[in-house]
């Protein structure tokens, strides 16, 4: 429903919010962590384009986001998103209304507020495209000290398809290059050789380092340290394996966002309207499928839905 809102047709990247969607941890070097989804709100403020303002874009300017934000860096108007968590102690998490290793539920601000931890700040315009953006290189895996995954099934999946998918885009040491290179190396001489290496490559280290050896280049500590397991570990293992029944309370959030929308001019018809556009053209069956989905949130929903594909398909082609 986010997505067909106008929120799913972004005025311009400087003018969108981000979400984590999976939950992480901020963790202790004792063990201890907290739960956080992460959420980076634009600091122009959001703006959207309606869906016939973004189709007659994709036609006219289909690199509007990419040319708007490289000017509004060119000429020194830095965009920023300030960073903010949302932060859940591990027994809340047992005892909370919804699954929270669940993508699609939202912890609600009422409950975990919004903490603000950071700025981001764009300032600066790649000087070649290809060698700093085509060649970038994003997974959920590469986190620093302090960040670690949650049991979020799918967020264990893309920890390795990302990575997976960038070896095979870029060659198995894409992480030497500049763009993806951390600022500070982790040490892991596991990961070392193969096609096209450029780096000291650990040197003379030892492809496996013991506790008991001292390795040259070491700097820091290795290895496993600091997670215990007890009885939220427990938990966990039956959680994560949570079946794709839908159920009733499944809809509560959404009949939220209708709601929400209600209270903003025009959004409830931009939203049906964006959704008829899709739907229109769908064979009987599937529409029939979503007149039944979306009737779960609100039956209003689905009629309106119904009367604004019977418009369209009646309306003369331009």
């Amino acid at each position: 429903m986010a997505l067909f809102s106008d929120r799913g047709t972004p005025k311009s990247v400087r003018h969108v919010n981000a979400y984590s969607g999976h939950t992480y941890k901020i963790t202790k070097e004792d063990g201890t962590f907290h739960y956080i989804k992460v959420h980076i709100k634009t600091n122009q403020g959001v703006e959207t384009l309606t869906n016939d303002e973004a189709t007659k874009l994709a036609g006219e300017a289909p690199g509007i986001h990419g040319a708007d934000l490289y000017e509004s860096i060119a000429k020194g108007d830095f965009p920023s998103w300030t960073v903010f968590f949302q932060v859940m102690t591990p027994s809340q998490a047992e005892n909370y209304r919804w699954n929270i290793f669940d993508m699609t539920k939202v912890w609600p601000h009422s409950g975990f507020p919004l903490i603000p931890v950071a700025k981001l700040t764009l300032n600066q315009n790649p000087k070649n495209y290809f060698a700093e953006i085509e060649q970038a290189a994003f997974s959920p895996s590469n986190m620093v000290p302090g960040i670690a995954p949650s049991a979020d099934p799918m967020l264990q999946a893309r920890m390795f398809a990302y990575n997976d998918a960038a070896r095979y885009r870029l060659g198995v040491n894409y992480q030497q290059l500049p763009c993806n290179r951390a600022v500070s190396r982790v040490y892991c001489p596991f990961q070392r050789d193969g096609s096209m290496t450029f780096t000291d490559n650990y040197g003379g280290d030892p492809n496996y380092v013991g506790s008991d050896l001292k390795p040259i280049n070491y700097k820091g500590r290795f290895g496993a340290h600091g997670y215990k397991i007890g009885g939220h570990e427990e938990w966990i293992g039956s959680v994560v394996g949570f079946s794709s029944e839908v159920v009733d309370d499944d809809f509560v959030q959404a009949r939220g966002f209708w709601d929400m929308l209600g209270g903003q001019e025009g959004q409830q018809e931009h939203f049906v309207h964006n959704v008829a556009c899709h739907l229109k053209g769908a064979i009987p069956q599937v529409r029939e499928k979503a007149f039944d989905m979306f009737s779960n949130v609100y039956p209003v929903i689905a009629d309106k839905l119904k009367v604004a594909i019977e418009n369209l398909n009646k309306a003369p082609l331009n």
